[in-house]
């Protein structure tokens, strides 16, 4: 019988035969396609083969994972410098390089454009794969816009929105750091940093400040499921739809996005409904082939809306 870990080296190398020109994930376990890996992700780094663990193995299995990975480095197919295996479900998710030299940060690109990556030293490295889908839908409708990108972190949809032409990003995020790798992300893809904004606050004391730069053509929601002491997705996603007709302008689209396997698009297309009926759904996104899931609403949510024009 093949054990799992004989199942994700059979990905891993036709994953890897050849390896992608750019960074992407190879292996989603966390889809639940497959008995035993459901724990288990791993990402082409353009060089750096990253695997996550969101949970502890047994000895024996951790044991098996580790020869496999540094078996694959010794095949014909590997390109690769460096293999790291990340304890996601330990404090402050410590990275253990099997192979190669340490690395505490990566550039990596993603549909031509360049970000800067942390390995091994925090829980997320700093762009959501997943996203992908997103990324380049913002790209690709972002030309003369005014964009403003709630819970920014890094930055990501900002990069790809002057990439596409934007008039101006507003990149709003209470973490100063992500911020800060936000201008890094920027700098990296010579963007002209007048034409981008950031607001380093929390933001529902921060309303204010928002609409002072409005109002918007475009706006990204995408927040974390829970972010202690700011942000419970079920109780206070409303709180930003009930907010979005008066920052937009007329016709003005929202991509709004959830990342939790429990709460389905329903909770988005209800939510808007009932607190921004002005608001017309267009499109779900479809997400990345590379992150299958065995329920289609357990996977991100990425959905299109447009604000209807009065009458």
């Amino acid at each position: 019988m093949t054990s799992p870990i004989q199942i994700l080296e059979q990905h891993l190398l036709a994953a890897l035969d050849p390896a992608p020109i750019e960074t992407r994930r190879l292996f989603h376990g966390r889809g639940r396609c497959w008995p035993g890996l459901e724990q288990i992700t791993v990402d082409w780094l353009q060089g750096v083969l990253s695997v996550a663990l969101f949970r502890e193995l047994p000895s024996a299995e951790l044991a098996a994972l580790e020869a496999m990975l540094l078996r694959l480095a010794e095949g014909a197919q590997w390109s690769g410098q460096a293999i790291l295996l990340q304890h996601r479900y330990l404090p402050d998710s410590p990275g253990q390089w099997l192979l190669g030299e340490p690395c505490a940060q990566r550039e990596v690109i993603e549909d031509g454009l360049t970000y800067l990556l942390d390995l091994g030293v925090r829980q997320n490295t700093g762009l959501f794969l997943d996203m992908r889908h997103g990324r380049r839908w913002v790209r690709e409708h972002a030309a003369g816009k005014r964009v403003l990108n709630l819970f920014a972190y890094t930055c990501g949809f900002s990069v790809t929105a002057i990439a596409g032409g934007a008039e101006q990003v507003v990149n709003l995020d209470m973490a100063k750091s992500a911020l800060s790798r936000g201008r890094d992300n920027h700098r990296l893809n010579d963007h002209d940093p007048s034409r981008v904004a950031y607001l380093g606050h929390e933001l529902f004391k921060s309303w204010g400040k928002v609409r002072k730069y409005g109002p918007y053509d475009l706006i990204i929601i995408d927040p974390p499921t829970f972010q202690r002491g700011s942000f419970v997705l079920t109780q206070d996603y409303a709180k930003i739809l009930r907010r979005l007709p008066e920052l937009l302008t007329p016709g003005g689209t929202v991509l709004a996005c959830v990342n939790d396997p429990g709460i389905g698009p329903r909770f988005l297309l209800d939510g808007m409904a009932e607190h921004a009926p002005t608001l017309q759904f267009v499109e779900r996104l479809d997400n990345p082939p590379e992150f299958p899931d065995v329920d289609p609403e357990g996977g991100l949510k990425a959905l299109v809306f447009v604000q209807r024009p009065a009458s």
